[in-house]
């Protein structure tokens, strides 16, 4: 069995490297942006100029959630993973914002030579295999531990992938105009090729912003409380399962459940079947963190669903 050592030790990893990774590429992509005067590459860099914030970010979010409950954070430090995922779609946006302008800038209002030449080839295919290599590690370790902070960092990377192979399109388009003259709007294929980096960005933004936003408010699981509430049920003993609360914090899910039960059973017999209630809830939520409340309800008193909440 892994220990909670070993599962810091590998999100730290994961999140590290991501931060080298996100370094790297940002500084190479300007560098040839900036030689060729290309606006995809240009995007490109300032896309991953805004992931290696990102994956700062997330390093520090992933550190910090790993810290044990106290008495300030009794349910532990969880929600700061989802906080880092917010900010990170905050900034997929505004990488969009200056996209969006500079593409439409450069298709009506301007026009601006673009060099297309053997290095901006290499900078977009190597972003390619090495935002594959990113994002395959981070969505594996974030689905292993069941962190937002991490999948939010795999999902910038993902987004990389096909900005990239949209700009390359944009590079190949201008490639053809070069020889072709006759084909010479294939010039504006890349600023085209920016705004399909900032339509892809915008997509993925909304999608990440609205299961972290959901994860802030403590929006239950679509469909558990349900699955909760008929397992429970299924028990002889219990009489009724109600005020089911779910709330999750990082990678850790808390779950709240009150049971009717008869008045008439002995103490240990309750805890016994609380007990097993627990172990029910476990086979289909594991790992999850679960309080039982069990409440006596006289098998003589007709029941109420009202009744003792």
């Amino acid at each position: 069995m892994r220990s909670d050592a070993d599962g810091h030790s590998e999100k730290n990893y994961a999140a590290l490297t991501s931060v080298i990774a996100a370094l790297s590429l940002t500084g190479f992509k300007l560098v040839i942006g900036l030689l060729t005067n290309s606006l995809g590459i240009l995007s490109e860099a300032a896309h991953s100029g805004f992931d290696l914030i990102a994956a700062i970010i997330t390093l520090v979010a992933v550190r910090v959630s790993s810290k044990p409950a106290d008495d300030q954070h009794l349910y532990g430090h969880g929600k700061v993973e989802n906080l880092s995922a917010l900010v990170e779609t905050v900034l997929l946006l505004i990488t969009c914002i200056w996209i969006i302008h500079e593409a439409i800038s450069r298709l009506f209002f301007k026009v601006v030579h673009v060099e297309v030449t053997f290095w901006s080839f290499i900078v977009i295919v190597a972003s390619i295999i090495i935002d594959f290599s990113r994002s395959r590690l981070l969505f594996r370790t974030a689905r292993k531990y069941k962190s937002q902070a991490l999948e939010a960092d795999a999902l910038h990377f993902q987004t990389d992938i096909w900005s990239s192979a949209v700009v390359l399109l944009g590079l190949v388009g201008v490639t053809i105009s070069r020889y072709i003259p006759k084909l010479n709007i294939f010039e504006k294929l890349d600023a085209v090729a920016a705004l399909g980096v900032a339509g892809i960005v915008i997509y993925i933004s909304f999608e990440l912003g609205k299961r972290t936003i959901h994860a802030l408010l403590d929006t239950a699981p679509s469909g558990m409380q349900a699955r909760i509430k008929k397992i429970v049920e299924k028990k002889p003993e219990v009489i009724d399962c109600h005020n089911i609360r779910i709330r999750a914090s990082g990678p850790n899910l808390y779950i709240d459940v009150h049971v009717h039960m008869d008045g008439r059973h002995t103490l240990k017999r309750v805890h016994r079947l609380t007990d097993e209630i627990e172990e029910s809830i476990h086979k289909i939520i594991p790992d999850a963190d679960i309080t039982i409340h069990p409440e006596p309800l006289d098998s003589t008193e007709p029941f109420n669903s009202t009744n003792n909440r």
